[in-house]
C-alpha cells in the first residue's frame, strides 16, 4: 500500500469537498504533460501541475468555486511574461468538483498510476543498500530491499518501500517483472557474483548494477566467463555503481548517485516499452540459461 503521503484515499478522506485539476492540453514548452493532475481543497492540496505562478492561479481559481460554490470551469493560461512564467507554452486546464463517482475513478486511476510503477530490487540491507533504498524511496518507482538476514532488514527504517526476506535471492530475480532493476550489494561477493549473473540472464532487464571496485569488476568479469560460458553479458553490468567521476564512498553519496542512474534507465525503458507495444513482460522464462 503506498505511504498515506502518496495515498489518494487518505486525501479523499479528509477532504471530501476538493477539486480535481487536470492537465488536458499542453503545447510548447510546459511544466507537466497531460497526465499531470492534482486535488485541491480549501485547506491542503494532493499531487502537483507542476508548481509555479500557473499551478497557484488554477489552486485560487479552485479554491474560490469551492467557498462560492460554483462551476469551477476551465483555464487556458499561456505560459510567458504575462504570468511571469517563462516556459513559453500553453496549457489548458479543467477543473471539475470531485463526486462519489469521480473519487471512485481517482483512486483507481492512482491505483494504475502506482502499480505501473518500475521495480527496483536493492540485493542488502546495509549502510549502502539502505541508504540507496531511503534515495529511491522519494522516486515514483516500487522499491523492495531484500536480504537473507532478518535482523538486517528489521533495522532498516526506510519509509515507502517493500522487504523481502528470503534464504534465495535468486529467486527474487527470476520472479521480477519485465524492465525491473537489480542493485546487488549484498554482505558476500559471492553471494553478489550469483544475484550479478542470474540478473544479467534477464534480457528485459532495465538496470543490473553491482558495488565494487575495479578489481572485483575484473574478478566477476573472469568468473562470469569460466563459469557461467556466457561472458556476452558482462557488458550490460554498471560497477560501480554511480559512476567513477565522484570518488567518495560514503554509503549516502553512492546511494545519491546511483539513485540518479537507475531512475535514468527505469524510466528509459518504460519509454522504450511504450514507444514499441510487441516488447513481452518478461520472466524467468526469458532468462538465457546459466550453467553452474
Amino acid at each position: 500500500m503506498p505511504a498515506a503521503r502518496e495515498d489518494i484515499r487518505d486525501f479523499l478522506r479528509r477532504e471530501p469537498a476538493s477539486i480535481l485539476i487536470e492537465v488536458v492540453g499542453a503545447a510548447g514548452s510546459t511544466p507537466r504533460d497531460t497526465d499531470a493532475w492534482m486535488l485541491v481543497s480549501e485547506r491542503a492540496i494532493f499531487s502537483t501541475i507542476g508548481g509555479g505562478q500557473l499551478e497557484h492561479m488554477a489552486i485560487d481559481q479552485a479554491r474560490r468555486a469551492l467557498r462560492l460554490r460554483t462551476a469551477a470551469g476551465t483555464m487556458n493560461v499561456p505560459l510567458g511574461p504575462e504570468i511571469g512564467q517563462c516556459c513559453g507554452g500553453r496549457v489548458n486546464l479543467a477543473l471539475t468538483a470531485v463526486d462519489a463517482r469521480l473519487a471512485r475513478d481517482l483512486v483507481a486511476r492512482s491505483d494504475r498510476e502506482i502499480a505501473a510503477r518500475p521495480h527496483v530490487y536493492v540485493f542488502g540491507a546495509g549502510h549502502v543498500g539502505d541508504a540507496l533504498a531511503m534515495a529511491l524511496s522519494l522516486a515514483p518507482l516500487r522499491v523492495i530491499l531484500v536480504d537473507t538476514r532478518e535482523d538486517e532488514l528489521a533495522a532498516s527504517t526506510v519509509p515507502r518501500i517493500e522487504t523481502c526476506l528470503t534464504a534465495i535471492p535468486e529467486a527474487v530475480v527470476h520472479d521480477a517483472p519485465a524492465g525491473s532493476s537489480f542493485v546487488i550489494l549484498t554482505h558476500d561477493h559471492a553471494l553478489d557474483f550469483l544475484i550479478t549473473a542470474d540478473a544479467l540472464s534477464r534480457p528485459d532487464a532495465a538496470y543490473v548494477g553491482m558495488i565494487g571496485s575495479s578489481t572485483k569488476r575484473a574478478t566477476f568479469r573472469n568468473w562470469l566467463s569460466r563459469e557461467v560460458g556466457h561472458p556476452e553479458l558482462f557488458d550490460k553490468l554498471v560497477c560501480p555503481i554511480g559512476g567513477t567521476v565522484v570518488k567518495d564512498k560514503r554509503p549516502a553519496v553512492i546511494a545519491t548517485l546511483a539513485a540518479a542512474e537507475i531512475m535514468t534507465a527505469a524510466l528509459s525503458w518504460s519509454a522504450r516499452r511504450a514507444q514499441a507495444p510487441s516488447v513481452s513482460a518478461g520472466s524467468s522464462s526469458s532468462s538465457l540459461p546459466i550453467s553452474r
